[in-house]
């Protein structure tokens, strides 16, 4: 596990300002415009690259032939943006601070499914590996707890400039974290130059191999629900009598999402693909739960449960990448599965404005249903058919090799 510890600051750095930046942007639009909603178009032009940036920054990775300046040098740009915007946000001209907005947003597939990547050439395959994802997927709930807590608590303190401050500050660390790294497994072909594969091949993958097919098209049903909770929570707060009290559930999702990383995340012996149904199942029952629930008290209990059955999808979804992703399109198969999945959210995010009027315990029933189509979705594309399973094992060794070739390794 060579280098391990560094690549879980690395990326817990690099996501906590990734999951800032939504508060910090709108926070500073406001004080310095006294305009939301242009901190929102702001926040979406950083967003809405994510899908398309994906299976380019996927197959350059791939390709690069010094893999340890690419990533240097897109979580530096990924930073730089973060300072750009920081500065220019309501002081430049629309048009330059949307750019630099998307050209941000254009290095964060990077930050998520792209770091994710680099995990199967720093341990090796089996039980220790599949523990290493659990603690990569901490670093998403992780930094979803602690960073809109900072940039909010800075705000309040000093301005909302200064936060985001502290998010590039974090964005700069992961790179020079990120410098550090190895990239290449000494005595074996390098890790991420793979010839070969181009800009289709990942998605290619992700609809030929039946457990990626499964759990992609799954999580980004899912993600579209998920994507919808935090507004669905501030009207669900409000309906139950304390506006502002939004906040307090989406926190007791997150605080429960990071204790189902680290706990039932960590469970190796059970087959990844039946963690994810049963995470999605039993988020789908809890939120159902929170629907009906009389109290905000009782509510955020549910939330937080919720949270704990979201937290081990994380790392099932990445066991599931890792294990059945050919190695030329590794790295594509963990950017485009992350921008999937950030797309879907952002759809429900638009979806919910548009549905807003609505009963907000109307809204998170809705949220409850796609958790549990999501799990029976899974359950329909992942199941074997009669003539797939009896030539599996062939298809299986032919086109899913797992994990970087160590010496004596298979």
């Amino acid at each position: 596990m060579h280098g391990f510890g560094r690549y879980l600051a690395a990326a817990l750095a690099a996501r906590f300002a990734s999951e800032g930046m939504g508060m910090a942007v709108v926070l500073l639009a406001l004080e310095r415009t006294g305009s939301a909603a242009y901190g929102a178009y702001v926040l979406t032009a950083w967003l809405a690259p994510h899908v398309l940036a994906a299976p380019l920054a996927g197959a350059a990775a791939a390709r690069a032939r010094r893999p340890r300046l690419f990533y240097v040098a897109t979580l530096a740009g990924f930073t730089t943006a973060v300072a750009a915007l920081a500065v220019l946000l309501g002081r430049a001209p629309v048009p330059v601070v949307i750019a630099v907005a998307v050209l941000g947003g254009g290095c964060g597939p990077m930050v998520t499914g792209g770091l994710s990547s680099l995990v199967a050439g720093l341990v090796p395959p089996g039980a220790r590996r599949d523990r290493a994802y659990g603690w990569d997927a901490s670093t998403y709930n992780a930094a979803a707890v602690t960073a809109p807590a900072v940039v909010s608590l800075v705000a309040a303190l000093a301005s909302a400039a200064p936060a985001m401050a502290v998010l590039a500050a974090s964005g700069a660390l992961a790179a020079t974290l990120a410098a550090s790294l190895p990239y290449e497994d000494p005595g074996a072909a390098p890790l991420y130059r793979q010839p070969g594969a181009g800009l289709g091949a990942g998605l290619a993958a992700l609809w030929r191999v039946r457990e990626l097919r499964a759990i992609t098209s799954a999580t980004t049903l899912a993600f579209v629900g998920i994507g919808s909770l935090t507004t669905t929570s501030v009207l669900l707060a409000a309906g139950l009598g304390s506006p502002g009290a939004g906040g307090v559930l989406m926190t007791a999702f997150a605080v429960g999402a990071l204790t189902g990383s680290l706990t039932l995340g960590r469970i190796t012996a059970v087959e990844p693909g039946r963690l994810a149904r049963w995470g999605m199942a039993g988020t789908g029952v809890a939120l159902a739960a929170a629907a009906l629930s009389p109290s905000l008290a009782v509510t955020a209990v549910l939330f937080a449960a919720a949270g704990v059955c979201d937290g081990p999808l994380l790392t099932a979804t990445l066991r599931i990448r890792s294990e059945y992703a050919p190695d030329a399109v590794r790295t594509q198969v963990f950017t485009l599965g992350a921008g999937l999945k950030l797309t879907a959210a952002s759809a429900g995010a638009a979806l919910v404005g548009l549905t807003a009027d609505a009963p907000a315990q109307a809204l998170l029933g809705g949220i409850a249903a796609l958790q549990l189509a999501a799990a029976l979705l899974h359950a329909l594309a992942a199941a074997r058919r009669p003539v797939e399973a009896a030539t599996e094992p062939s298809a299986a060794s032919a086109t899913t090799p797992v994990g970087p070739r160590t010496p004596g390794g298979p």
